[in-house]
């Protein structure tokens, strides 16, 4: 498993040979190194969407039309709003599992708010688990830190979270590391930072913060991956 930080909340997954894009938004991110990014050459097999803001759901339209065959999946609301334009989807609500060619997907609990940039209602805000072959992995979306978080270890060993860690909109570092022991995964990788004024953090006291917890917090630049 190969994931891409395409930069605020926005990651590209590689399982095999199945591209998954998570929350589109690389055009409007204004910081410059967003701008290297190659939208139009992006693949998607799939786009999971965990709610209904700009920051979230900008490039969708942009990447389904270079990948007309993908499938958006997200929850009722945001996966009807998208059916009406034609895309295909695959509606999902709060601890609903779905097995696709990927591997298991489990729609989790957030704790945010969730509505389209023009004002209409985007349904319950969420995260998501995947479970592949070889690695699992959980992508909170926009959260605060949740009692939710313990019950995923009770379904799934986790070998990656990926937390937000800007505060502000979502929970902060401090708040990541014990959402980090809710979920029982030491290894986490940050996003939702940075993008904003509102969002900026201190990258080297972010990570001692987890070292210091005797866990490995990764903050990568935009257009790094990590493999699993």
């Amino acid at each position: 498993m190969e994931i891409v930080y395409y930069g605020h909340a926005c990651l590209g997954i590689q399982i095999e040979d199945i591209n998954i894009v998570v929350d589109p938004f690389i055009t409007g991110n204004p910081l410059p190194q967003a701008k290297a990014i190659d939208v139009n050459s992006i693949k998607a097999d799939y786009i999971l969407i965990t709610h209904a803001h700009g920051d979230h759901i900008l490039d969708v339209d942009l990447i389904v039309k270079n990948n007309p065959e993908t499938l958006i999946v997200s929850n009722a609301e945001i996966a009807g709003y998208f059916e009406s334009k034609g895309y295909q989807v695959h509606p999902m609500n709060h601890g609903g599992s779905w097995m696709f060619d990927f591997g298991k997907l489990k729609y989790t609990p957030a704790i945010h708010s969730s509505s389209f940039p023009d004002g209409g209602y985007g349904g319950q805000p969420g995260g998501f688990v995947i479970e592949s072959k070889n690695k699992n992995i959980y992508i909170a979306g926009d959260t605060s830190l949740t009692m939710d978080m313990k019950l995923i270890p009770l379904f799934t060993k986790l070998d990656l979270a990926i937390l937000p860690v800007g505060s502000n909109f979502t929970m902060d570092v401090d708040e990541a590391v014990i959402a980090s022991d809710f979920v029982e995964c030491d290894k986490v990788l940050g996003y939702h930072f940075d993008t904003f004024g509102y969002i900026e953090i201190d990258h080297e006291e972010a990570k001692k913060k987890f070292f210091e917890k005797g866990k490995d917090l990764m903050l990568l630049e935009i257009g790094e991956s990590l493999t699993l």
